[in-house]
């Protein structure tokens, strides 16, 4: 239980998957379960993980198909980060939502 559960004594709603360098069966399984609880989620990701975050949203979308979920909007953005020898680098990044119909 988050603190935010003890303190509220409800539980935290959580629609958004960051993703990372797991398995990509392991963001596919996170998002069905959310899915499930919230009508939509959004698929999180930034640089290197951001193929792996279309790979998500496709498997999600062409293999549960039958189950109703699709791809709702898709945001492409630019995140201005600072490296580790100081010096600002622009990171992509990419929100996916995938929706309940």
């Amino acid at each position: 239980m988050t603190q935010a559960e003890k303190r509220s004594g409800t539980p935290e709603v959580r629609d958004t998957v960051y993703i990372g360098k797991k398995p990509l069966m392991a963001y596919v399984t996170s998002t069905l379960i959310q899915l499930a609880n919230v009508p939509s989620v959004t698929i999180k990701a930034r640089g290197m993980s951001i193929g792996r975050a279309v790979d998500v949203s496709q498997i999600i979308s062409r293999k549960t198909e039958n189950a109703g979920y699709s791809i709702g909007t898709i945001k492409i953005d630019s995140e201005a980060l600072e490296s580790q020898d100081g010096r600002t680098r622009n990171v992509s990044t990419i929100e996916i939502q995938i929706k309940r119909n």
